[in-house]
């Protein structure tokens, strides 16, 4: 398994209740996670002081509850890449920064190809790794 170790602007912060709390830069959200199947060990500090907690719906969907004004969008960063970042009326973020292991992958061996290199991006619901293959020479 790939870790995804080089993040400096997200951090998964603690997890447990179905949800996890997570630093998107500055910004601390809760957002649902279903396999998070363990209590919260202490719901304090942190969960509590969040930007952001969005709730799901019992008929579907859900809705953010905003407890800190934040801009429409910010800028992460990964490496040289940059993402911006948006809560989505659907508990995402536009970005899933787990993915960040394979983006490195992807830019090693697109960098030390040592020849031209296409990529067609099947999984392209954020463009990151569209981003990390372009970045890298793609």
């Amino acid at each position: 398994m790939y870790v995804a170790q080089d993040w400096q602007d997200y951090e998964v912060i603690d997890t447990g209740g179905g949800e996890k709390l997570e630093r998107w830069g500055d910004v601390i959200l809760r957002r649902p996670d279903p396999q998070i199947i363990w209590p919260i060990e202490r719901e304090d500090g942190q969960w509590r002081s969040v930007h952001g907690h969005y709730h799901r719906s019992s008929s579907g969907g859900g809705q953010w509850d905003m407890k800190k004004q934040l801009p429409d969008r910010w800028t992460i960063s990964y490496d040289q890449l940059k993402f911006h970042i948006r809560p989505t009326n659907f508990k995402h973020t536009g970005l899933f920064p787990e993915q960040a292991a394979n983006w490195r992958w992807m830019m090693d061996k697109i960098a030390s190809a040592g020849r031209p290199v296409s990529v067609l991006n099947l999984f392209a619901y954020t463009g990151g790794a569209t981003v990390a293959a372009a970045s890298a020479g793609a």
